[in-house]
């Protein structure tokens, strides 16, 4: 594992990687994550206060003497919005001090920095290796496997973070971004096979994509390549998804991790393919997203999160913008931590007959059964003659794994309007809009929705003019 070797940050991994194994091991008493908790809560009050611009005003108000881990909803949140105005001066340590600089991507707005030293990166990727190492002793035993990494862009912690877990674990990793002008689908899917990379990280979009290039240019996906595990992140992936990529690629499929570039890792994938929170890391409170009241640690709603180590950029009651659920484990996995659903942005929450679905429930409505799919999209309409909302899904289909068209269009119908409550026509394409491929840089419902009862939002229109350059045939 990566370590700091001088200064602070050095002391910090040192402690910090005794509390992290003991919190693994089971060893740690609730008393003493607790007390870990309250005192990296005061350190990083302290320092945003003395160190952050932003924080110094945003917090002026409040009594932080008062404010514990209980007592968080004293505190006012911290929104996206707050760091694209505040940019460089959410930082509560010197810029100099960080040993990555990264970006947001900026494709909705403006591209806001994130920064992070050795504390953040080694507590972060403490959890990322537990989650990895577990997997693939399930799955390989002691075997490390060879890795293809396949990150968005140069400025984003994709390719470092997940590099460095690779190497943690003793893999070898390629990096082989399908979209970089320099490597394209045709080169991606020759290094796959090439290198028989048993691994594939990448967002489940992009597996998509790899699937329908690897057709487009004479590959069999069960015999030409080596993958036995598809580890996806970046957007969001319901059980309904994960079941068609592995019916597609003959694969096992993890959502193997969540996180932001603004809030780094906060939970990560066990070999039972549920989702634990990183807990040593963080405060998480789930808040009403309508009126922001918080329901404490567990519940049903908005993730909020105040991080536990002070480095470059912590943020506090961070509003990361995602329905979720969380609940106390009863997992009988390695991996510590409560377990965490995530059910789509509450932005990409949408009325349907006059009711409000989430993405993750329109996905599942959407995809249940369906096997042998190269993707998906929604098309809203008004139909005045049905009294309400009508949807038609267009659903691209693989022509090799599919026998029965009609039997799975038939399904999906049935299945769709009995869950949404709506009217379902499903259309076979042969070729979808390859706005579908740009979720993992705008979002779910720009890629996956096309509501025609109103005008194309801001990410709609980012996510068109996107799309131009977005095939696998380039």
């Amino acid at each position: 594992m990566w370590l700091p070797t001088t200064g602070p940050a050095a002391d910090f991994a040192v402690d910090y990687l005794a509390l992290h194994k003991s919190f693994y091991d089971r060893t740690l008493a609730p008393a003493d994550l607790d007390a870990w908790r309250e005192r990296q809560l005061r350190t990083v009050l302290d320092q945003v206060t003395t160190g952050s611009p932003f924080y110094a005003r945003h917090l002026a108000d409040v009594d932080l003497a008062t404010i514990t881990p209980a007592t968080l909803d004293r505190l006012p949140f911290t929104t996206k919005t707050h760091l694209r105005e505040e940019m460089l001066d959410v930082l509560s340590r010197p810029l100099a001090d960080g040993v990555f600089f990264y970006e947001t991507t900026g494709t909705t707005g403006r591209a806001t920095p994130c920064p992070r030293d050795g504390r953040e990166v080694v507590a972060s990727n403490a959890h990322v290796t537990e989650s990895w190492a577990s997997i693939f002793r399930h799955h390989f035993g002691d075997h490390p496997p060879r890795i293809g990494l396949m990150g968005p862009t140069e400025v984003h912690s994709f390719g470092d973070t997940l590099g460095d877990i690779a190497r943690n674990v003793g893999s070898l990793n390629a990096k082989i971004w399908p979209y970089s002008p320099v490597i394209g689908f045709a080169k991606a899917l020759q290094l796959m096979k090439d290198l028989e990379l048993e691994v594939v990280c990448c967002t489940p979009g992009v597996a998509m994509m790899l699937a329908k290039a690897a057709e487009h240019y004479g590959y069999r996906l069960r015999e030409d390549f080596a993958v036995k595990l598809l580890f996806v992140t970046g957007e969001m992936c319901t059980p309904a998804l994960a079941r068609n990529l592995e019916s597609v690629w003959g694969a096992d499929v993890y959502n193997i991790l969540y996180g932001s570039q603004e809030a780094f890792v906060i939970a990560t994938a066990c070999r039972n393919k549920r989702m634990h929170l990183s807990q040593t890391n963080y405060l998480i409170e789930v808040v009403d997203p309508e009126t922001g009241e918080s329901h404490g640690p567990r519940g049903s709603g908005e993730l909020t999160v105040t991080m536990l180590i002070d480095g470059v950029k912590p943020l506090v009651r961070y509003r990361t913008g995602d329905a979720v659920i969380v609940e106390a484990s009863d997992c009988d996995c390695e991996m510590a931590g409560d377990l965490v659903q995530i059910v789509g942005r509450t932005l990409d929450r949408i009325e349907l007959g006059g009711r409000r679905f989430t993405a993750g429930q329109i996905e599942t409505a959407v995809l249940s059964g369906v096997t042998g799919s190269g993707g998906y999209q929604v098309v809203i309409d008004h139909d005045p003659a049905a009294g309400g909302d009508r949807l038609t899904v267009r659903l691209e289909l693989l022509k090799e794994l599919v026998d029965d068209p009609a039997g799975v269009t038939d399904g999906v119908r049935e299945r769709a309007a009995a869950a949404l409550g709506v009217p379902v026509d499903v259309e076979v394409t042969d070729g979808l809009d390859p706005i579908v491929s740009t979720g993992a840089f705008v979002s779910w419902k720009a890629a996956r929705i096309v509501d025609r009862r109103v005008e194309a939002d801001h990410e709609t229109q980012v996510a068109q003019r996107m799309a131009g350059n977005r095939g696998y045939t380039t």
